[in-house]
């Protein structure tokens, strides 16, 4: 069995993914202690990932979700992968769509009856008075698709329209896109590691997020949050929360369509109804800090090692069931279903 990890140098991503080349290291050493013959690849360009498909390997790890290249549309590795048919990792680019815009989630899990913190767009000036707001303060503001926190600091959560309109500023210029506007929801922070197992069963790890207190006495999980690892990742205790939890991290899961793991992120207000925030489908997994991870070690006592190799299950199994590489279109596809 072979197996080929894939990422690209990703400082200027915005999108999620394994981590750097540190969490794909990480990876790499689980799965080689697991007897796999492993190569870790950082592709940067189209051949590159020809030269992949060319050594037909069993599975494909995919650590981020596309490869930006100068000058041309984004190489989408899930689509590029199934395309060639070569067995990939993770969901579907249908599903991953999910992962990268925060607002198509939230729109179809509310038409799939699953709870999530009311909402709007926006963009500055399009709302000239306080009254016009579809939703009253307090309100959190944040990108749309960016990932590890990028955008949300002590700013992002706003009680006056003053402070509104000057973060809405402040995001679009960042971003140059709408900003995504939310109820604030004054509860507790949840996160939630699920794997699907080889039958189709979920092993699910829920931990609870506790930020730190900044001077203003708000506990944000901003990207300085994240950059300092600052946060604290905590078992839950009671059974009847760590139920509510798990079963919207379940439901959204499904509704989703993701195939083989994610981390979903969940947020109460103070009466401790559980509202869906976000959905990460390629989640950080480097070795001791990452969510995921340490969500399985948190509340599961895995190792890290087991993890990776649970994570893996999905995927090997329909190794021995994927077609050998084959493209019908033009040009260099041919040239690597001819090999």
């Amino acid at each position: 069995m072979h197996i080929e990890i894939i990422t690209t140098p990703n400082k200027s991503l915005k999108e999620t993914g394994f981590g750097s080349l540190k969490a794909c290291d990480n990876v790499l050493g689980a799965i080689q202690k697991m007897g796999y013959s492993v190569r870790l690849n950082v592709c940067k360009t189209k051949d590159h990932l020809i030269e992949v498909v060319r050594r037909k390997p069993d599975l494909v790890i995919l650590a981020v979700k596309y490869i930006p290249v100068k000058n041309e549309d984004d190489i989408w590795l899930s689509d590029f992968f199934a395309q060639h048919r070569v067995n990939f990792s993770g969901s579907s680019r249908e599903v991953l769509k999910f992962d990268s815009d925060k607002v198509l989630a939230k729109a179809h899990l509310t038409n799939k009856g699953i709870k999530t913190a009311s909402y709007f767009i926006a963009i500055p000036g399009q709302y000239k008075f306080e009254s016009e707001l579809p939703i009253t303060f307090p309100l959190f503001l944040k990108p749309i698709d960016a990932a590890n926190g990028n955008g949300i600091d002590n700013s992002s959560l706003v009680t006056s329209f003053t402070d509104y309109e000057s973060k809405v500023v402040s995001l679009y210029d960042s971003f140059k896109q709408p900003v995504l506007v939310e109820e604030y929801l004054d509860g507790r922070e949840f996160t939630v590691a699920v794997i699907m197992t080889s039958n189709k069963n979920l092993i699910v790890s829920a931990v609870e997020v506790i930020p730190p207190t900044s001077t203003n006495g708000l506990r944000i999980l901003g990207a300085q949050t994240k950059i300092d690892d600052s946060e604290n990742l905590i078992r839950i205790d009671d059974n009847a929360e760590k139920s509510r939890v798990t079963t919207l991290a379940i439901d959204a899961f499904n509704a989703l369509g993701s195939r083989d793991f994610g981390r979903i992120d969940i947020k109460t207000n103070k009466s401790g109804e559980c509202f869906f925030m976000e959905a990460n489908l390629v989640p950080g997994m480097t070795y001791g800090s990452s969510y995921f991870p340490e969500a399985y070690a948190i509340a599961r006592e895995f190792a890290y090692d087991k993890v990776i190799g649970l994570l893996l299950a999905g995927g090997l199994a329909r190794a021995s069931s994927t077609p050998l590489p084959f493209m019908d279109s033009d040009s260099d596809d041919k040239l690597v279903a001819a090999i």
